[in-house]
């Protein structure tokens, strides 16, 4: 009995330490989500600025007091959704290739390969990005792109800085799935190809689907590289791919520096860091509901 007190009350410790973790990472969450809703929403509960001027505004003009937003907005999404499509076929090619075909490669030459872009800091893609792929597009398009900069540019560094995110999402989804599927389509005299489409992408689609929302989550919220190569233009809406844009990750990084803390561009600025927020909610609220969709499928 004697022996059992100590074990009960290191027991209890190691409960309270955890506890006390875990009631600290919530603290932490709680108090973001609150400190950046109150400045974001005193833009216009306080300030007065109208919402609909804000998210459907098409100039960012702050000495003119103008603050629509939208410029930002499609900005962002326009980046996050076309370096998506540039990344998504060459990573679940890439997957599919050393999971399924090369597994030996894979494991001794690509994932190192994969892990060392991982590592690789934002401002050295910028810096890429911004004398390689920006000359790369200003010979392509000539006077279209005087500079280089735009959202095609974004996009395409983008999709290199996501790449890895999304392939090795990819690779542990593919590998996920169990091996009696491959065997059950061979033994009905599937080929490897038939395999592969049929029945291992199927069973790991909502991995995949959870591995693409990442890799645009990532995508959403890069600053610096995207900053380097995309022109930084916030004041009017970008018409075409080819356009000098911004992001609001941009727009928010370069302008807080210059704001006066209280005025009405802070708070502004602070509102674009209201929408990143929920966006990044919405993204995890996604992957949380292809992941029950995925989890009632294979149960």
């Amino acid at each position: 009995m004697a022996n059992l007190m100590p074990k009960r009350r290191l027991e209890n410790i190691g409960l309270g330490i955890t506890g006390f973790c875990v009631a600290l990472v919530a603290l932490v969450v709680i108090t973001l989500i609150f400190m950046v809703a109150q400045q974001g929403l005193t833009t216009f509960f306080v300030d007065g600025l109208n919402p609909i001027d804000f998210f459907f505004g098409q100039n960012w003009i702050p000495e003119q007091e103008r603050y629509g937003a939208l410029p930002m907005i499609v900005g962002s999404f326009a980046v996050t959704l076309l370096s998506t499509l540039f990344a998504l076929p060459i990573a679940i090619g890439s997957a599919i290739f050393v999971v399924e075909v090369a597994p030996s490669f894979g494991r001794r030459v690509f994932q190192p390969f994969i892990e060392l872009l991982v590592g690789i800091p934002s401002v050295v893609y910028g810096v890429l990005g911004l004398y390689v792929v920006n000359t790369f597009v200003k010979a392509i398009f000539g006077d279209a792109a005087p500079t280089g900069a735009g959202i095609l540019s974004g996009s395409i560094v983008l999709a290199i800085m996501i790449l890895p995110t999304i392939t090795t999402l990819s690779m542990d989804a593919l590998r996920a799935v169990p091996n009696q599927y491959r065997e059950g389509s061979y033994a009905l005299g599937c080929t490897r190809w038939q395999t592969v489409w049929h029945v291992v992408l199927k069973s790991a689609l909502p991995s995949l689907m959870t591995a693409v929302i990442l890799g645009m989550t990532r995508a959403f919220g890069e600053t610096l590289a995207v900053q380097m190569v995309i022109g930084g233009v916030e004041r009017s809406m970008p018409m075409g791919l080819l356009d000098p844009a911004s992001t609001l990750t941009a727009a928010l990084t370069a302008g807080l520096s210059n704001a006066v803390s209280g005025s009405v561009y802070y708070h502004a600025l602070w509102s674009l860091g209201l929408i990143l927020l929920v966006m990044s909610l919405v993204f995890i609220m996604i992957i949380h509901l292809i992941g029950r969709k995925g989890a009632k499928a294979n149960g």
